[in-house]
């Protein structure tokens, strides 16, 4: 359909549209003793996250006994962890830092399609985390048929290619679009939702439809994810042990409910009506499933995970004795 259906206004708007050489980003707010505020509170998660994420990192990286599938797609969930944070927090410090809502034309695309890639490439692969659980919990003899050395390696490089290429299509789809609304986004980083605001061609229908299959895709992500738990929790329930039973709840309830709020969040932001959006909606949801999730896994994954926090204090022991 293209701008045919559209006033000499309009298509003036649109030719225009090429010129824009920046976006102007949400500020959390315009009070200064607030900015400063909520730049330590974004450091402060940011480190923390940077912290958690390399600790990980680098324990599974130096310690052979975890080589194994679980701390493999572990290792590759917290670089991911990594990637997301450092797309959009450092950018948003700086905003509030400096008092600054500038963003380049392409640096906003390259932090559209980072975020993308770092947030799709997780959903993948913590649905293949899902799997590599029910198959050690209830498929245990198939284990390292289902789960050798090279399937891990071809799984998790499906999951990060396949994000690639779905955060390709949906940042040269949601750029392609003609805008004339302006180049001001109600969001702290660069959101497709809020590019496709201010554009005015029935051109966005096509980015629209990308969205809402990458949304179905999402939910079977999800229902694999669900249907993988209610099988590992069938299991755990005919564990005699009652301390088996509550190791292997307190490790899957936190992650199941971490896969349920980037779910939800991420699908309610691309998803919801016009109607109720606001601003200080959209701002809380893109906190909640850009922010939390990669803060809050290594918390998950490494305080509730008594062997990883072994291996941990073996090589603190180590680079302490080492100094």
């Amino acid at each position: 359909m293209g701008c045919d259906g559209l006033s000499h206004s309009q298509r003036q708007q649109i030719s225009n549209s090429s010129s824009i050489t920046q976006f102007l980003l949400l500020l959390f707010t315009d009070t200064r003793e607030l900015q400063l505020l909520h730049f330590w509170l974004f450091l402060g998660i940011y480190l923390a996250a940077l912290l958690g994420n390399g600790l990980i990192i680098t324990t599974i990286a130096c310690d052979h006994h975890l080589h194994t599938p679980m701390y493999f797609f572990l290792l590759n969930l917290a670089l991911l962890d990594l990637g997301s944070m450092s797309t959009t927090l450092p950018r948003s410090m700086v905003s509030s830092l400096w008092d600054t809502r500038n963003i380049s034309y392409l640096g906003c695309a390259s932090q559209l399609f980072s975020f993308v890639f770092f947030i799709l490439a997780e959903l993948y692969l913590l649905t293949i985390m899902s799997y590599d659980r029910y198959v050690a919990i209830c498929k245990p003899l198939h284990y390292g048929t289902l789960l050798g050395s090279r399937a891990c390696v071809h799984m998790a490089a499906a999951a990060w290619a396949t994000g690639f290429l779905s955060a390709l299509l949906h940042t040269a789809n949601t750029f392609s679009l003609p805008l004339c609304k302006g180049n001001a986004l109600d969001q702290f980083f660069c959101e497709i939702p809020q590019i496709v605001k201010l554009s005015c061609s029935h051109s966005y229908l096509r980015e629209l439809g990308l969205i809402v299959f990458s949304v179905l895709i999402g939910c079977g992500c999800f229902v694999f994810i669900v249907l993988s738990y209610v099988q590992i929790f069938r299991a755990v329930l005919r564990i005699p042990s009652e301390q088996g039973r509550h190791k292997a709840f307190s490790t899957c309830l936190p992650h199941l409910a971490v896969v349920s709020l980037l779910i939800s969040t991420s699908m309610f932001a691309c998803l919801k009506p016009p109607s109720i959006s606001s601003p200080s909606l959209d701002l809380m949801v893109s906190v909640l499933y850009s922010v939390v999730p990669p803060a809050v896994n290594p918390l998950i994954y490494s305080m509730r995970n008594q062997e990883l926090k072994d291996a941990l204090g073996k090589q603190m022991t180590g680079l302490f004795l080492k100094l």
